[in-house]
C-alpha cells in the first residue's frame, strides 16, 4: 500500500511499530529510523545508490534487522505543490520498494534539505561534513514530521 494520506498510513498500522524514513536521491538514499511508538526519529545510515536490485536489497536487510513496520519516503514536490522528474522518479523507487511488503507513505519533503542544511551551517559543520550529514539528517527530518501527524490525531 502506498498513500499520501496520514490517518489511511496509521490504519494500515493498527499497532504501531517502528518506522523507517527514506530520503531518496540519484546518488544516496538517507535513511532514519523511529521508535515503536513514534516519539522521535533518529538519523540512521547513508545508502550510496547502485542498481535497484542492490538498493532494494540493503533496505529490506535493514528494515528485517530493525523489525521496521512502514516506510515514509520524502515526496520531492515543487514549491509550488506540483510534481516534477524528480516526484516521479520517487514515486516509482516507491512502487518498487512496495514488494518488500510494508505500508508506505508519501510525504511532503519541500523544505527538508534546507532546514537541514540551515542547522548543519548553524553548527558550523563543514562542506565535506554536511555533505556526509545531510541525507540521513533530512529523511530524519521527513519521518519526524510524518511521525508528528501520525500522533496528533
Amino acid at each position: 500500500m502506498i498513500t499520501a494520506s496520514a490517518p489511511a498510513f496509521r490504519d494500515a498500522l493498527p499497532n504501531g511499530g517502528r518506522l523507517m524514513g527514506l530520503d531518496v536521491g540519484t546518488k544516496t538514499i538517507g535513511v532514519a529510523l523511529c521508535d515503536a511508538g513514534w516519539t522521535i526519529a533518529t538519523p540512521a545510515e547513508l545508502i550510496h545508490r547502485a542498481k535497484f536490485t542492490v538498493d532494494l536489497a540493503k533496505i529490506r536487510q535493514l528494515a528485517e534487522a530493525q523489525r521496521a513496520a512502514g516506510f515514509v519516503i520524502g515526496l520531492p514536490l515543487n514549491l509550488d505543490g506540483s510534481e516534477s522528474p524528480r516526484t516521479q522518479s520517487t514515486r516509482a523507487f516507491a512502487r518498487n520498494l512496495e514488494q518488500i511488503g510494508l505500508p508506505i507513505l508519501l510525504w511532503d519533503e519541500r523544505w527538508s534539505t534546507q532546514a537541514v542544511t540551515r542547522t548543519l551551517l548553524d553548527a558550523d559543520a563543514s562542506r565535506a561534513r554536511r555533505a556526509e550529514l545531510v541525507d540521513k539528517m533530512a529523511a530524519a527530518y521527513i519521518l519526524q514530521g510524518a511521525i508528528d501527524a501520525l500522533t496528533m490525531g
